[in-house]
């Protein structure tokens, strides 16, 4: 049996167009092509996929996993491996866990306290976070995505990490201008949308309209908003309040 590209997409969850991309690298040929140029997958060509988004999700980067796959002949051999690492990336998430509440408390704290909060050991911040699929919660978008995504498959793993922290950083920012009483659209709150708005203007032009929705995003995807409330509760709303700002001074 086999399951021709679009079926394959929308069982994945992954787009089309990255499904083409890696056949025409050699990371995941389909088993054929049609006559009509339509390509079909079979079960092989199911798991080899199964591996590859498993490794994408730890953070591993395409050529990487590239590598990884070559190495390996038995399914069962590999599905072991690939056992191995969710099982490091449990123990990843129990940390990371465990550093998210550390900041909770503290943000509570200064917040009850009335004082700006303070980090002594900023590397506390990062301790068990490592890149996530940053691209994936970016649907929406899809041209930024897929920018994002060539730009995260070119990175070496030290710059994937620096990026995945400097966005962590930002987090964490917000979340001190909101602790420390700023409205959305206060100058030092603005500054710091100002230079995520530089950052995805590097990739492409980005229009209000669309900066606009993905400030509602931060609100409306899952994903994104459980990763802005893990650090302090309101700040996904926080986030999108100060772009829905930002758009109607600067972009306006």
């Amino acid at each position: 049996m086999d399951w021709p590209i679009e079926e394959v997409a929308r069982m994945s969850g992954v787009t089309a167009r990255t499904l083409r991309h890696y056949g025409e690298t050699g990371l995941l040929p389909p088993a054929r092509i049609g006559s009509n140029g339509r390509r079909y997958y079979e079960e092989y060509q199911l798991l080899r996929l199964q591996q590859i988004l498993v490794l994408r999700a730890l953070g591993v980067g395409v050529p990487e996993i590239g590598r990884i796959l070559s190495d390996q002949v038995d399914e069962v051999d590999a599905l072991r491996a690939h056992h191995q690492r969710l099982l490091a990336e449990r123990d990843r998430l129990d940390t990371l866990a465990g550093t998210v509440s550390r900041t909770i408390a503290e943000l509570d704290q200064s917040r009850k306290d009335g004082n700006r909060m303070t980090i002594n050991r900023p590397e506390n911040l990062f301790e068990g976070v490592q890149p996530s699929q940053y691209e994936e919660n970016m649907r929406d978008f899809p041209e930024l995505a897929e920018e994002v995504g060539r730009r995260a498959d070119a990175m070496s793993q030290s710059d994937a990490d620096a990026a995945h922290r400097e966005r962590t950083a930002q987090m964490i920012r917000l979340a001190e201008l909101m602790a420390a009483g700023h409205p959305a659209d206060a100058d030092p709150v603005q500054a710091e949308i100002d230079a995520q708005y530089r950052a995805l203007s590097e990739l492409r032009a980005v229009s209000a309209e669309e900066y606009l929705a993905i400030g509602r995003s931060v609100v409306d995807n899952e994903t994104w908003r459980a990763a802005y409330e893990a650090v302090v509760p309101g700040l996904a709303a926080y986030q999108r309040n100060a772009i829905e700002a930002y758009a109607a001074t600067r972009l306006n």
